[in-house]
């Protein structure tokens, strides 16, 4: 979940502010795009507005069902919004969880400067916030609170525990007796410091009450330093390569736990290590990383994508690009007795003033870099200068890191970003399905006029040469005797629904977008709807206000969190 906007507080909201005067606005487009066979519908019914554009003000979203609550991440302003969510159609909110100034079982406090990335809740209403210190390379915090606090205890947290450097998303098993911290450790953009990638496993209380510091355990990835770490795990780019040192645990530099999610037994958590292109699995009882497993790329050979954001038109066709997974979030679900992995493709780069791994096709050949070898062009059927065409692969994104031929006289392989859906996994590794090209087809589809678009803008085809509908967040739901996972892609927007009740065997059931793609930038941010889905998290039926599955999306772009009702059709 990187982020370009965050923690400017109180600076940072937008003018647009001034729009709602404060206020929730309905925030329900009058027409959202739809697409699908079914079974299910999945309709917005209502939607909570911060009036804040592009400032990471409503993130990540967690729901509380004792209480009815809904928590949003305000990235933007450190904090935790909660909404009531008693009523999907009209959420409201009701106070901020204020993480800043709040002292730590270590002594220390959290600056006011600090930035909230994640949050989770338990079922008896613990809830724990992930805060980012600032500078993000300096360790975080984890921020206690009670979701079910009330008058004058709203609000109030209820102590802190010091964890690794930038935690950005946290969850608590589902029996209760854990939280889970992946600690991402980014770089400094200029590469000065890069600290080690980490997961917290943090034993919680059975009361509702902060944790004391030793409750927190570090997981870390030193045991696979050298030679130990499994072939196609990518690590590079770190600060030998940017020139500002030679650290002595590349491994573990390198390494830079995005998501977490714990299977049903709340024994293993899986970790996903966007930039590396794998998964670690976390023994929790030992608070140890057991195993790392990488996830391949998608073979652009037999999977049509579109390419270029210069060709005027919908052109999804297949090319010699291998593309690596990369993905942000992971969710766990069980068919019968077994677990599996689902993980939302999204293709995070390694992209840094100090290194970039970055090039687009054309620039192969240009300012020292090595050419395209003339056999990729030949699996095209074109010349290398056609194939570097704009029109062509010349605006694609690839990795400099990977691809040289061993003489290192030109790039014998295309590694593209992101896989452009989802993937579906065995908690060994093992790559049992996914959607292949299914997203781009949906779209194409659904919402020609906005193809790949991004979020911030209505653009046609603008998101084509860079990973596409991106995939961000996914979650799964158990509806009757069906098991469905509700996709959220951050760029064009909105969810995608699969049945996953055959893992090896996914089908398309729907695509809703709560966005009007008449409307767009600062200036439309009343009437556009959603735009970049960060984060998406589902409600059962047993756990609704209206005894009806809902899917609760947060937007970090518009600032909006959205409340859909899942239903069947008719």
């Amino acid at each position: 979940m990187r982020r370009t906007a965050v923690g400017a507080g109180i600076a940072g909201l937008s003018v647009v502010a001034s729009l709602f005067a404060g206020a929730a606005t309905a925030g329900i487009v009058p027409q959202p795009v739809t697409d699908g066979p079914g079974p299910l519908t999945l309709k917005p019914l209502g939607s909570y507005e911060t009036g804040v554009f592009e400032e990471s003000a409503a993130e990540v979203v967690a729901w509380h069902a004792r209480s009815k609550r809904i928590l949003v991440v305000n990235a933007a302003d450190a904090k935790v919004e909660v909404l009531d969510g008693s009523d999907p159609k009209k959420p409201r909110k009701l106070f901020d969880l204020q993480t800043t100034g709040v002292r730590a079982a270590d002594g220390s406090v959290v600056p006011a400067t600090a930035v909230a990335n994640s949050v989770a809740v338990r079922a008896d209403g613990l809830g724990a916030v992930a805060v980012e210190a600032t500078p993000k390379t300096d360790r975080g915090w984890l921020v206690f609170f009670d979701a079910r606090s009330r008058g004058a205890e709203r609000g109030k947290a209820l102590g802190a525990i010091r964890i690794g450097a930038q935690p950005d998303m946290v969850t608590i098993t589902p029996d209760g007796r854990r939280a889970v911290v992946a600690n991402e450790g980014e770089p400094a953009p200029d590469y000065s410091v890069d600290p080690r990638g980490s997961v917290s496993v943090v034993k919680l209380p059975k009361k509702v009450r902060a944790p004391r510091q030793r409750a927190a355990r570090t997981a870390g990835f030193g045991a696979y330093e050298g030679k130990k770490l499994p072939k196609g795990v990518r690590v590079f780019g770190g600060r030998e390569d940017a020139g500002t040192g030679t650290p002595k645990r590349t491994v573990s530099e390198n390494l830079e736990p995005e998501y977490v999610a714990v299977d049903a037994a709340s024994t293993k958590a899986y970790v996903t290590l966007q930039e590396a292109n794998a998964i670690a699995v976390v023994d929790l009882e030992r608070a140890k990383v057991e195993r790392i497993f990488p996830l391949g790329t998608v073979n652009h050979r037999k999977v049509k994508l579109d390419a270029s954001d210069r060709d005027g038109r919908i052109n999804r066709r297949t090319w010699p690009i291998d593309a690596f997974r990369l993905p942000d979030a992971i969710s766990t679900f069980e068919v019968g007795k077994r677990t599996y992995l689902i993980t939302a493709d999204e293709g995070d780069s390694r992209d840094w003033d100090g290194y970039s791994e970055e090039a687009r096709v054309k620039d192969l050949g240009e300012d020292g870099l090595p050419p395209v070898c003339q056999s990729v062009a030949r699996q095209a059927g074109m010349s290398v200068e056609e194939l570097q065409a704009d029109e062509n692969l010349g605006r694609y994104k690839i990795s400099l890191a990977q691809g040289l031929r061993a003489d290192g006289k030109c790039y014998r392989k295309l590694r593209g970003f992101g896989g452009r859906g989802f993937s579906i996994w065995t908690p060994g590794g093992k790559l049992v399905s996914s959607s292949k090209g299914g997203f781009e087809a949906t779209i194409a589809r659904a919402l020609p006029e906005a193809f790949n678009s991004d979020h911030a803008e209505t653009a046609f085809d603008g998101r084509s040469d860079d990973k596409g509908p991106e995939p961000e967040g996914v979650t799964v739901g158990r509806i009757g005797k069906r098991t469905y996972a509700f996709i959220a892609n951050e760029r064009v927007g909105g969810v995608m629904i699969y049945d996953v009740s055959k893992p090896t065997r996914p089908k398309y059931v729907r695509y809703v977008n709560n966005r009007d793609v008449a409307h767009s930038g600062a200036e439309g941010l009343a009437r556009a709807g959603d735009l970049g889905p960060e984060a998406i998290t589902f409600v059962s039926r047993r756990e609704s206000p209206i005894k009806r599955p809902l899917v609760i999306v947060g937007n970090e772009v518009s600032g909006t969190t959205t409340v859909y009702g899942v239903g069947r059709l008719r």
